[in-house]
């Protein structure tokens, strides 16, 4: 018996890192998963990954999957992206809002363009989508939302600040901070429903092609960064947990899970460190 039996998860993001290890380990728990992202074939991105490999990747496992290519920034494409999972496989019961666009630039450099396509795929999609499968949760009175954050929501707090910064991190600390209320706002909001929000990011950074890419990791085999499992198990302990005990949570991956017995040692924010105010709360 898998956690997610006879369940329909959507997962953004899903062509490589994080996204790509959630929807594999919902689908090696039951579930049917439609994963989604801009890229769906190898060569398309410059970075590694792509929806047909993961999908091929679950399906060799025996799991099922359905890869849809879409852009979350956009209304139309995200619910030609919802209507696709409803129609190969039913209602949706879990939506992971993985997918994120980062532009490490300095604000006093950072155009416009760039600033409102990255609030579009990283707070907006996450609003839109959960707004279009919420009549499906509600028909059934349970259902979860699992939001990907990121460390970068904590700030550096107030000054002053006699070290020189390179920046370049406020635009998506700013994205991930909104994210973080949402989570709450929404959760609060949906409640009565037996709807549980919950929002989820690493406790010591996991490496991906992203981070590699952005020198926030040497390789995917960086010792400094915690196992993908971390994250993953993470997601799943939020989209399976009783809804009392996980809606509303802004939390960090082995923070939750040595929480709630998943693991039984642990470290990184929310263990070693304090995470952002919406985690305190």
């Amino acid at each position: 018996m898998g956690k997610l039996d006879g369940k329909v998860a959507i997962v953004t993001g899903a062509s490589r890192g994080i996204g790509k290890g959630i929807a594999q380990l919902f689908a090696a728990e039951g579930a049917k998963v439609v994963c989604t992202a801009r890229t769906l074939n190898e060569g398309e991105h410059f970075l590694e990954g792509s929806l047909n490999t993961t999908v091929s990747a679950i399906q060799k496992a025996g799991g099922t999957a359905l890869a849809v290519q879409a852009d979350v920034s956009d209304e139309t494409e995200c619910a030609r992206l919802v209507a696709a999972a409803r129609h190969a496989f039913g209602p949706v019961d879990v939506l992971v809002n993985n997918a994120a666009l980062s532009y490490f630039i300095p604000i006093k450099d950072f155009p416009t363009r760039r600033w409102e396509r990255a609030f579009a795929v990283n707070v907006q999609a996450p609003f839109i989508l959960s707004q279009m499968v919420l009549p499906d949760m509600m028909a059934k009175r349970s259902g979860a939302i699992v939001n990907i954050s990121s460390r970068g929501a904590i700030g550096p707090g107030r000054g002053p600040y006699p070290q020189p910064t390179a920046g370049g991190g406020t635009m998506y600390g700013a994205t991930k901070a909104a994210l973080e209320r949402f989570t709450q706002g929404l959760a609060e909001e949906v409640y009565q429903y037996g709807i549980s929000v919950a929002c989820v990011s690493p406790g010591v950074g996991v490496a991906t092609p992203g981070t590699v890419y952005h020198k926030l990791a040497s390789s995917l085999d960086d010792p400094r960064r915690e196992p993908m499992e971390m994250m993953t198990r993470a997601v799943l302990l939020l989209a399976t947990e009783p809804l009392d005990k996980v809606t509303g949570r802004v939390t960090y991956s082995q923070a939750i899970l040595r929480e709630f017995g998943w693991i039984t040692e642990g470290k990184g924010i929310g263990i070693d460190q304090p995470g952002s105010g919406y985690s305190q709360q």
